[in-house]
């Protein structure tokens, strides 16, 4: 069966860089959650609570394995995105660990914002760092007492940090702490993410086939260095009038610390299934979506008014067609049922100040994109 039979044969979705659509199997798990039993996860002890509690564990074990993490060294938090899981890291981090803040010239605004949020708000220095032509990270810097945030894949190219290991061996043989921006890897390259033995992991649950969700895969060891201003319900064992003892005093309740309130169980669920769903991909599933990436990154680069942002062929590729204004091709795609995005997406800083592009047109393809959607897009592109 086809897992996105929902989609017409004259829509073409070139746009899972932001969302990516949801295989039926994964929709059916957040539909059987509200059906079946649809309760809050930790709390109560009837037998709703207690199926939900077992597939939410489940979904932190998944997010593990596939990660190849050990679950005495890491645990996984959920939040709302990758955006708010950086910024709660490092509004967390106690300042006394922070003596600088890094960063890269290609990051999504996520890392780009919060770590000048943080330096200003710890007046610290803050340094962006510029990274080589292949996506990789000069290792020249003194890591010492810093904070680096930094992303395993572009959002415009899907250029990767292809050093990631060496760049989190130097960052704490230095002594510094490294938090991963993975939201652009999960999808279709989490491998390059196996047993990287960062101090945080941070992604977002809606570009891998599951429902709207963040994700956090956080190292223990990083706790200590954590001053908590955020907590509220579902984070506490017990409360006096003017103190507090924390859950994720216990081992298995650590993520606990991330997770003030009530969570979105469902989407928990829907991230298990996801996962899932990704670990049955097929070889044949693989080629076929890097065969319709290299057939439409080539026709786009045999167009000479076709300028294309990075070098390598990628699910996500970004570019602008010269004379032409990329929100109207984008509408004009738009009219033929072709869904891409246009603009910067947010990476203002790379595209914009430092390579000065006008706005791109993003094509994102995924598991969902058919042979004959790219046919689709060249005919329009022809036309335009």
């Amino acid at each position: 069966m086809n897992d996105f039979d929902y989609l017409g044969e004259r829509e073409v979705y070139l746009d899972a860089a932001c969302q990516s659509l949801r295989p039926r199997p994964v929709v059916e798990a957040l539909e059987k959650y509200y059906f079946e039993h649809n309760s809050c996860g930790e709390r109560v002890k009837y037998p709703w609570g207690e199926k939900t509690d077992e597939l939410v564990e489940e979904t932190r074990k998944r997010v593990l394995k596939l990660l190849k993490l050990k679950g005495k060294d890491y645990f996984v938090s959920f939040t709302l995105n990758t955006t708010y899981g950086i910024n709660l890291l490092l509004n967390e981090i106690s300042s006394e660990f922070v003596k600088k803040v890094f960063t890269s010239d290609i990051e999504h605004n996520s890392p780009f914002l919060a770590t000048m949020a943080m330096a200003e708000r710890l007046n610290v220095p803050r340094v962006v760092m510029s990274r080589n032509v292949d996506g990789s990270l000069p290792l020249d810097e003194d890591f010492s007492g810093a904070v680096v945030v930094v992303n395993v894949a572009a959002n415009f190219d899907g250029r990767r940090l292809k050093n990631i290991k060496e760049v989190v061996k130097k960052v704490h043989k230095d002594g510094g702490i490294i938090i991963i921006d993975a939201a652009q890897a999960m999808a279709h390259m989490h491998e390059i993410l196996e047993k990287t033995e960062a101090d945080a992991i941070c992604f977002s649950a809606h570009k891998m086939y599951a429902s709207s969700l963040g994700v956090m895969v956080v190292r223990r060891d990083l706790v200590p260095k954590l001053k908590l201003s955020f907590v509220g319900g579902g984070m506490v064992d017990d409360v006096f009038s003017d103190r507090y003892l924390l859950s994720a005093e216990k081992k298995e309740l650590a993520h606990t610390i991330f997770e003030p309130g009530l969570q979105a169980w469902g989407e928990i669920i829907a991230l298990g299934a996801a996962i899932k769903w990704l670990e049955k991909r097929t070889k044949e599933d693989k080629k076929r979506l890097e065969s319709c990436a290299r057939e439409l990154d080539g026709f786009l680069r045999e167009n000479p008014r076709v300028k294309m942002v990075g070098t390598d062929v990628n699910p996500t590729m970004s570019f602008y067609v010269e004379g032409l204004d990329s929100h109207l091709v984008g509408a004009a795609l738009g009219k033929e049922g072709i869904m891409a995005r246009t603009g910067y997406f947010c990476a203002h800083y790379y595209l914009d100040k430092v390579c000065h592009y006008p706005p791109l047109l993003r094509f994102s393809l995924s598991y969902a994109t058919r042979e004959d959607d790219i046919e689709k897009v060249k005919k329009a592109m022809e036309k335009i």
